[in-house]
């Protein structure tokens, strides 16, 4: 491989491109779930199907609930900002921003289409707080913005995270903790327990396989929102629970 030397303005524009290039491939193929659900197409088989074309490839184009961290968002809304102040406007990364804000929402959506408006009385289970597997960062995490629309429409919270509990602790209201609204729990079964729904927001190996009967016997209710497709919606009804996924 040859070695690319360039400017350092260059090398910034760079860095702020690429992230926002792996971003637009992401909000558009949340974009085209959104449509999928309307229409009664499965976005799943249309991931596969323009993934096959080795001009797209599969990188970066599994729908979900919104990406996260501390590059993507912020090099997004950087590359805006630049914009407005050399007067171009930055038209795709706008709405990559806006479309990503707006996944992050639904999971909600989904859970109030099925339980109404009003989610007093209701507990809900949360797998995954971490913006992404593998890390304990929930820096633009979509947990953090799931987590305070349930418990502003009056639901209260359990969630598990392997690792990042302890940062999505110090990350919100401390009251609600205190009172119970929001509970954060050390194994991922026992914040099942008498839960209405269980949503899935971060894709942890752990969470790939688990142990349905022990979910069906924990869950006051046999809902799953699953917010990245992890599971076959085949397997899931064959087991009796109601399934919510995205795009499909």
């Amino acid at each position: 491989d040859r070695l690319l030397v360039m400017k350092t303005r260059d090398a910034e524009m760079t860095k702020y491109a690429a992230n926002a290039m792996l971003a637009t491939r992401i909000s558009f193929m949340n974009e085209m779930a959104v449509l999928c659900e309307r229409i009664g197409a499965n976005v799943e088989n249309v991931r596969k199907g323009i993934g096959a074309d080795t001009r797209i490839g599969y990188s970066f184009i599994y729908p979900g609930c919104g990406y996260g961290g501390s590059c993507f968002p912020k090099d997004v809304r950087a590359l805006v900002h630049m914009g407005e102040e050399n007067g171009v406007p930055m038209i795709i990364m706008e709405t990559v921003d806006r479309r990503n804000d707006s996944q992050k929402r639904r999971l909600f959506e989904k859970v109030i289409n099925r339980f109404g408006p009003e989610l007093k009385g209701h507990d809900f289970c949360i797998w995954g707080l971490s913006f992404k597997p593998q890390t304990d960062d929930i820096r633009e995490a979509p947990s953090l913005v799931l987590v305070k629309l349930l418990i502003e429409a009056g639901a209260r919270v359990v969630a598990f995270d392997p690792v990042a509990a302890n940062n999505f602790r110090c990350a919100v209201p401390q009251d609600w903790l205190q009172q119970g609204r929001l509970v954060l729990v050390d194994d991922q079964y026992e914040a099942l327990r008498g839960a209405s729904a269980l949503l899935l927001v971060t894709e942890w190996r752990q969470f790939r396989d688990p142990e349905l009967s022990r979910m069906k016997q924990l869950l006051k209710k046999q809902v799953i929102f699953d917010g990245r497709n992890q599971y076959d919606p085949e397997v899931l009804h064959a087991q009796g629970f109601e399934y919510h996924s995205i795009g499909r």
